[in-house]
């Protein structure tokens, strides 16, 4: 089953269709050549694998405050989520056989948000500090460390940008330089992820 979303329903649709599969969005636009070729891959693999994902279809043109949101700048994108949030993505026409495998991928290199916490809690812990008791807050900022690591190759506080000066951005990899300093002075770090 495939659904049509929009800036009104898409962060709840997203969230509600992404907690027990994956969901599929095909971003498109209607006079995009590429993504009528690949409309068709997408129903067939969503069929193929319907255990373990949903496609949902996003035509750009009813998106626009989504599409700014997500960074779409290329159509077709493809973008995975799971729990409301993007765990991969492409864009561009594929093959079948290349979409599987990506879908496979990410289903195998998907995050261990659990292990995340446990090793930041030790981290804080041995540190004289804590995590912040908001364990949704946790949740998501570890997966933001985690997103940041499968983009950039390196786990990247979610609060910072990301210049890509590789020096620079040595100093924003969680924990930061900056943590203790900000625990001490302000009650906890910027990403509120450590906490007095």
């Amino acid at each position: 089953m495939t659904a049509i979303l929009n800036d009104e329903n898409f962060e709840d649709e997203i969230k509600i269709r992404s907690a027990d599969k994956l969901a599929l969005v095909d971003f498109f636009t209607t006079w995009c050549e590429p993504c009528s070729m690949l409309s068709p891959i997408l129903d067939k693999i969503a069929e193929d694998l319907k255990e373990k994902i949903i496609l949902l279809k996003v035509n750009l043109d009813d998106v626009p405050n989504t599409a700014e949101k997500y960074g779409i700048e290329k159509i077709p994108t493809v973008l995975l989520f799971k729990n409301g949030q993007p765990i991969s993505g492409f864009a561009g026409l594929a093959s079948e056989a290349s979409i599987k495998e990506w879908i496979e991928n990410s289903l195998k290199n998907e995050p261990d948000i659990p292990a995340g916490i446990e090793r930041y809690d030790n981290y804080a812990k041995s540190n004289g500090f804590r995590l912040n008791p908001d364990k949704k807050t946790v949740e998501k900022i570890i997966k933001g460390i985690f997103e940041n690591e499968k983009k950039y190759g390196k786990k990247y506080c979610p609060c910072r940008r990301v210049s890509g000066n590789e020096s620079e951005d040595a100093k924003i990899i969680c924990p930061c330089l900056f943590h203790k300093e900000e625990i001490e002075k302000n009650g906890h770090c910027f990403c509120n992820l450590f906490v007095k």
